[in-house]
């Protein structure tokens, strides 16, 4: 170890340091060419799902060689004239069927009220977008050409692609510009220098781009896609954590400084402190995030895996490259704060010293009332609701989501997604028969047919995604069953969504308590404790629960307005705040385990709390402004993955880490390190008059590190 921290910090091999970095970046960036991703996220259903069964059956049928365009007409004010709706049958037998894949256009269908019509124009599959796109303003403008008092929306199966495909072009970039001037605004005002937050962003914004490339890497050779949404959240990650280990690093940097004029050798130090931290939690997130890899939906492997390599990028990058670039300067990089050889101890006159000395004053009163908080937060749990339909997915509604809202309105709630069920021929006249009678079932038409197939086209009575929606397509599911062999699958849009949310549901409860089984024996080892790690584990969970309940309130407020939590965002909440989350903590106690050994369990957590106390509560703010920035991306999804985390974060930062966990070590005392026994007893340190802010001059400092460095040797 002593030879690779030399390696780093050298001055003659330090700079080999930033040639390989630069080297390996460039051939990364040459081999990527610039790739990116503006792929809307798919739905990555596993082969078993009856959905995904129905949909291969489908693809049997001639109608499957096609797709369609649904053109809705609305007037503006009562019904649509006689005069409007010869007009649009009109386009239909015109323009649009010479648009069409058959050239023609079925007559439109008009709402039993007279306000609304639609066209279906069949089309062929266009896999260019730009094509795709420029198809799609035809037919708008066909539609709307000459027609006055009439609102024309373009949606269905192509509307849907081209509009989806639009809010997310060019969605990486505004993600990741908005990332960069949030972190660094934040890196200017928390070291307040000119030039000192440069290098971390410019380290940290290089493991971004090569954590992006490297991701795709990985997950083309595994036959993965990455979406629009795991490359977002990659970027949100990399920057959040990276700039963490960058903090934690710098500010042990900054305090070795002033106990050595070297400042190599004050960076071998400052290694040696922050290092063995940052690799826990680094790797803590890590693996909490290849836990992913074991769920049955794509995107969440997809996820799993992407953001799992981007935190191995991040922690290299801060442990190895970071330290290089920062060594090509002198401690006037730190202007105009410079830190001096020999400067005062800091840490004696830290406020968050005076707080946690504040705190052991009354532990259990603080901690029950920390806990209080955390559950009036949490009461936002008992009123959530989970599941949203694809048109509440969208912060700004495209116009396949307004013409499918149009056509929910004026027609049969169900008419706008029938389901598809196909069934052995043989059994389609009882299938239709007994679906028709089905209770939430308008109507079963037969469709298509092929030698084998039937297709049923079934129209249900409740709204597309609904919870009577799904209970209808399980009753048809059930229903089926009992027909011939049992072979009839339910397929279409309400099918597939079934099996989304039930396949998050099984992810749910299993990643859920893997994630919290890998913490707990990753905190375990690191601490070589089992109460500790135990007492980390409910705080950081409770919270996350705290965080959903908060932002559920925020949700429901005029500002947002959501109608329920999107089906994955608490699997991925709870893994971001559970694996970060314990970050802060990590930071604090590994810190306190440094200290115990000379002051004891209740001035060792003091002096931990006002070593790191400034450079974690900056990383957590800073954590919780980059997860916000989600927002700015179009998904619903991604907002309150970035709200609830955002809130979860600066929890764990300014009332788990501050006053809670404190509270906790201060309560336990010894037992906090059970079943190790402490190197020096909390009653010892106590009678030893131990104090944990008082000034320590740098020959102290100095031979407490050589008498440290000759008990390890």
């Amino acid at each position: 170890m002593s030879g690779l921290l030399r390696f780093i910090t050298s001055a003659k091999t330090s700079w080999i340091v930033l040639v390989l970095a630069a080297l390996a970046a460039g051939a990364l960036f040459a081999l990527a060419g610039g790739e990116e991703s503006d792929a809307a996220p798919t739905v990555g259903l596993p082969d078993s799902a009856e959905s995904v069964q129905a949909d291969r059956l489908l693809d049997e049928f001639d109608s499957a060689d096609g797709t369609s365009a649904l053109l809705v007409f609305a007037a503006d004010d009562g019904e649509l004239s006689a005069e409007t709706l010869a007009a649009i049958d009109a386009k239909a037998f015109g323009e649009l069927a010479d648009l069409s894949s058959d050239g023609f256009v079925p007559p439109a269908q008009v709402s039993e009220d007279g306000t609304v019509a639609f066209l279906v124009v069949p089309l062929d599959p266009e896999p260019d977008v730009a094509a795709q796109t420029e198809r799609a303003q035809e037919l708008r403008d066909a539609a709307s050409a000459d027609l006055e008092g009439v609102r024309v929306y373009l949606t269905g199966a192509e509307g849907f692609e081209v509009d989806i495909a639009a809010v997310f072009a060019g969605a990486d970039f505004t993600l990741l510009l908005t990332t960069v001037i949030v972190v660094a605004i934040l890196l200017l005002v928390t070291y307040r220098s000119p030039w000192l937050w440069l290098v971390p962003l410019v380290v940290i914004g290089v493991a971004d781009a090569l954590a992006g490339i490297v991701a795709r890497l990985v997950a083309s050779a595994v036959g993965v896609t990455l979406d629009a949404s795991v490359t977002g959240i990659l970027s949100v990650l990399v920057f959040g954590a990276g700039t963490n280990y960058a903090l934690l690093l710098i500010a042990r940097y900054r305090d070795e400084l002033r106990l050595h004029e070297d400042r190599r050798e004050a960076m071998r130090r400052a290694l040696r402190g922050a290092g063995p931290a940052i690799i826990a939690s680094g790797s803590t997130v890590a693996l909490a995030l290849a836990t992913l890899l074991f769920a049955e939906l794509a995107g969440n492997r997809a996820l799993g895996l992407a953001c799992a390599v981007g935190i191995i990028v991040a922690m290299i990058f801060a442990l190895f490259v970071l330290p290089a670039a920062l060594l090509l300067f002198g401690r006037g990089l730190f202007w105009p704060y410079v830190p001096r050889f020999g400067s005062p101890d800091a840490i004696s006159r830290s406020v968050w010293g005076k707080l946690g000395r504040a705190v052991s004053r009354r532990p259990v009163i603080v901690a029950t009332s920390g806990f209080i908080v955390l559950g009036i937060l949490a009461s936002g749990l008992f009123f959530v609701q989970t599941g949203l339909s694809q048109n509440d997915r969208f912060l700004q509604k495209p116009e396949a989501v307004q013409g499918q809202e149009v056509l929910a309105e004026a027609f049969s709630a169900g008419a706008t997604s029938p389901a598809a069920v196909v069934v052995p021929v043989e059994d389609a006249d009882e299938a239709a028969a007994v679906l028709a009678d089905t209770e939430g079932v308008d109507a079963a038409v037969i469709g298509e047919t092929t030698e084998d197939w039937a297709r049923i086209d079934v129209t249900l009575s409740a709204a597309a995604e609904t919870p009577e929606a799904f209970a209808t397509i399980e009753r048809m599911r059930a229903e089926l069953d009992d027909i011939g062999n049992g072979e009839g699958l339910v397929g279409g849009l309400d099918s597939q969504a079934l099996d989304v949310t039930n396949a998050q549901a099984r992810d749910q409860a299993l990643i859920i308590p893997l994630i919290l089984v890998l913490v707990f024996v990753v905190l375990v080892v690191l601490l070589r404790a089992l109460v500790a790690p135990l007492l980390l584990l409910i705080a950081v969970v409770a919270s996350f629960f705290s965080a959903v309940g908060a932002a559920w309130w925020l949700f429901q407020t005029p500002l947002f307005g959501f109608p329920a939590i999107d089906t994955n965002v608490l699997l991925f909440s709870f893994l971001f705040l559970v694996a970060l989350g314990v970050d802060y903590s990590i930071f604090l106690v590994t810190r306190a385990k440094e200290e115990s050994d000379r002051l004891g369990i209740t001035q060792g957590m003091i002096r931990a709390l006002a070593a790191t106390g400034a450079v974690i509560t900056s990383a957590g703010i800073l954590l919780a402004a980059v997860f916000a920035v989600l927002g700015v991306l179009p998904l619903i999804t991604l907002t309150q993955i970035g709200i609830i985390v955002c809130i979860g974060v600066l929890i764990d930062t300014l009332l788990v880490r501050t006053v809670i966990v404190p509270a906790l070590a201060f309560i336990t005392k010894d037992a906090f390190w059970w079943p190790r026994k402490p190197v020096l007893r909390d009653a010892d340190a106590a009678a030893q008059g131990a104090d944990a802010l008082a000034p320590v001059s740098n020959e102290e400092a100095l031979a407490r590190e050589g008498a440290e460095a000759t008990a390890k040797v």
